[in-house]
């Protein structure tokens, strides 16, 4: 599975943002989606998932403001993000989860949100 994500760039605060997360190889497989951020001298952080019966989840920091979504039939998956932070500020990172004898996880190579003050 090979995931590549666009639409990271520069915001001021309080804007918006909306990443795309896009899915090729062997799709078939993908049970959950998921979105993480990582800023500089910080952990890598779930910021957003879903299921793939839709049910999503959300950290505390940015419930209200974003929204996970998918599109089975494009293999896409999408994070809406508003009212943006600049504590927002991070890599985000599209990760997959294939289901079978063993879990695997798959990573995007990353798109850089930055949201100015």
């Amino acid at each position: 599975v090979q995931l590549v994500e666009s639409g990271g760039g520069l915001v001021q605060a309080g804007g918006s943002l909306r990443l795309t997360c896009a899915a090729s190889g062997d799709t078939s497989c993908i049970t959950g989606l998921a979105w993480y951020r990582q800023a500089p001298g910080k952990e890598r952080e779930l910021v957003a998932a879903i299921s793939s019966g839709g049910n999503t989840w959300y950290p505390h920091s940015v419930k209200g403001r974003f929204t996970i979504s998918r599109e089975n039939a494009k293999n896409t998956v999408y994070l809406q993000m508003n009212s943006l932070k600049p504590e927002d500020t991070a890599a985000y990172y599209c990760n997959a989860e294939c289901g079978g004898p063993v879990i695997r996880d798959y990573w995007g190579q990353g798109t850089q949100v930055t949201v100015s003050s």
